[in-house]
């Protein structure tokens, strides 16, 4: 009964947030995981086909295996313990909700943080982690690594979509992309904090201590993780934490192809597979009255339907009451729900 009345309580929500999809069952069986350390350039066409980065991903399949893979990818001074976070309850798992929906999953560090090389931060932009991740896309298409699926997905988050968003559009080789944390207007009386929590990392106590780092590379100054990702939503000490232990790095180069092919550029219009994308109402990056309107689903996919083309099938969905990192909400599974069903309708397993 207690099932039940939770499962019930999370579809009256979702009705609440306006969302479009509708809330699936998951299985409880536990995934199978690997590292990976996977070859990639940052150029779409490496010479004599060199790969000469190295993009870590974990590759978790669920029991019985999947024939559909979805690349997570996180965002800036973000790594891929974004969809899995660790010390937090399972239900701000994204990772884990895929796997237990029958999708597998590979969340990848972005080349210049977490597992991944450290090259020169100047060499990093938007446009070169897209190189990267297709290369990554690649190997999990032919198998090179040892495992191989026949449909892939990318998902993004916040700067990780934008990347998701110029891979999409310029090499077609995925089946669908779920663009979460971005739409395509800034919100610049509320954006402040975001940009203005970021500082060299060699002034960060245990950023600096990461080895073959050159000055350009930045992180968050401690204690803003809550005010520049999470506000206005509900504050969580041990969600704060654990975002602070695992923060990560950023170049700046990344963020300024990200403006300029993400939001400038009607770039997204060149994806033509179906596309979802998650926001939080409360979104300080990319919501407010001179910005994006995330109040509901209709009003954010009226907003955004003019930067996708008619192929994309776009979608929306809104999680209510947070602010930019939704995968950390305490309402994290009506995302996950909102995903998997979208999933299921529009790609298969």
């Amino acid at each position: 009964m207690r099932f039940l009345l939770r499962r019930l309580a999370a579809a009256v929500a979702m009705l609440c947030a306006g969302a479009l999809l509708v809330p699936v069952q998951a299985s409880a069986a536990e995934a199978a995981c690997r590292d990976l350390d996977i070859p990639v350039s940052l150029v779409a066409m490496p010479l004599l086909g060199l790969k000469d980065q190295t993009m870590y991903g974990r590759l978790c399949v669920p029991p019985g295996g999947s024939h559909t893979l979805q690349v997570l990818v996180p965002g800036g001074t973000y790594n891929s313990a974004y969809y899995d976070p660790p010390r937090l309850p399972e239900t701000r798992s994204f990772r884990k909700a895929a796997n237990n929906a029958g999708y597998a999953t590979l969340a990848v560090d972005r080349v210049g943080s977490g597992r991944s090389s450290k090259p020169l931060s100047g060499l990093l932009t938007a446009s070169a982690q897209a190189n990267a991740v297709h290369h990554a896309i690649q190997s999990m298409r032919t198998g090179t690594l040892g495992a191989r699926f026949d449909k892939i997905v990318l998902v993004g988050h916040s700067l990780g979509s934008a990347t998701t968003l110029i891979e999409a559009a310029t090499f077609h080789d995925v089946d669908g992309v779920v663009i979460t944390g971005f739409t395509h207007r800034i919100a610049p009386l509320t954006v402040v904090p975001t940009v203005a929590a970021l500082s060299p990392a060699a002034l960060d106590e245990r950023m600096s201590k990461v080895v073959g780092l050159d000055p350009g590379y930045l992180t968050t100054m401690t204690g803003t993780r809550y005010t520049a990702f999470h506000n206005p939503g509900l504050f969580d000490q041990q969600v704060v934490d654990v975002d602070e232990a695992t923060k990560d790095l950023i170049a700046p180069g990344e963020m300024v192809d990200a403006v300029l092919i993400g939001l400038v550029l009607p770039y997204s219009r060149g994806i033509n597979v179906p596309v979802l994308v998650a926001m939080g109402d409360k979104d300080t990056v990319f919501c407010g009255p001179v910005a994006s309107d995330c109040s509901g689903a209709e009003s954010l996919r009226q907003g955004e339907a003019g930067y996708y083309s008619p192929e994309a099938r776009l979608r929306t969905f809104v999680v209510p009451g947070y602010g930019h990192s939704i995968n950390f909400a305490p309402n994290a599974p009506l995302l996950h729900d909102a995903v998997t069903g979208w999933m299921n309708e529009m790609v298969g397993r």
